[in-house]
């Protein structure tokens, strides 16, 4: 008998059509639920109701990670996993922070995630032992959230401006968290900044 319920949040179609068949093999695992952009995750959960979420964190929209936290508000009884190829140390720092009962990296074989799927309705939380060691070593995310906002908006070449006015303050205050968060990153420009920060997983 089928008993635990799945919501599957994939933006590439093979990627989760492959997870929802080697899941629905399991004897105890059901996916109810498939979504592809972030913004549909709370909204699928609220209508399906699954004991677990298991989320991509770069989809389109909201972000997996952010997802988590609006599930930890709107859907507290979903435990949350996060399944990403991205085993970045910040990344799991921000999911653990987001309410995330586990993390795992897409390349590790399909019984582990199975078996994450059980542990996490249990009151476990998994996390993929090597990233631990790793988030472990990599210390605290140094940027402010209002460094990381900035940095984020000029990601894709906007001007000081363009940020500015994007996030209603002045040019002189985005200038000081770009020139800030350089200095954080150790990087010598904002592209490098922008650049190391995600690398990092920090934004």
């Amino acid at each position: 008998m089928k008993n635990i319920r799945v919501l599957l949040a994939e933006d590439q179609g093979m990627m989760r059509g492959a997870l929802a068949l080697l899941l629905g093999m399991e004897d105890d695992i059901e996916v109810v639920a498939q979504v592809s952009s972030g913004d549909a995750i709370v909204a699928a959960a609220l209508l399906h109701r699954p004991d677990v979420a298991l989320l991509d964190i770069e989809l389109p929209g909201v972000s997996g990670l952010d997802a988590a936290a609006q599930l930890r508000e709107q859907a507290p009884d979903c435990r949350v996993l996060i399944l990403t190829t991205f085993g970045r140390p910040g990344y799991l720092r921000r999911a653990m922070e987001a309410g995330a009962a586990g993390f795992l990296v897409k390349d590790g074989p399909v019984e582990e995630l199975a078996q994450a799927v059980r542990r996490v309705l249990t009151g476990e939380t998994v996390v993929d032992p090597a990233l631990a060691a790793a988030a472990l070593s990599a210390g605290p995310n140094p940027l402010t959230a209002r460094e990381r906002e900035v940095l984020q908006a000029s990601a894709d070449g906007a001007t000081v401006a363009d940020v500015a006015g994007r996030l209603h303050l002045s040019e002189s205050t985005v200038r000081n968290y770009l020139s800030s968060a350089i200095g954080k990153t150790g990087t010598r420009n904002r592209a490098e900044a922008v650049r190391e920060a995600r690398q990092q997983g920090w934004l």
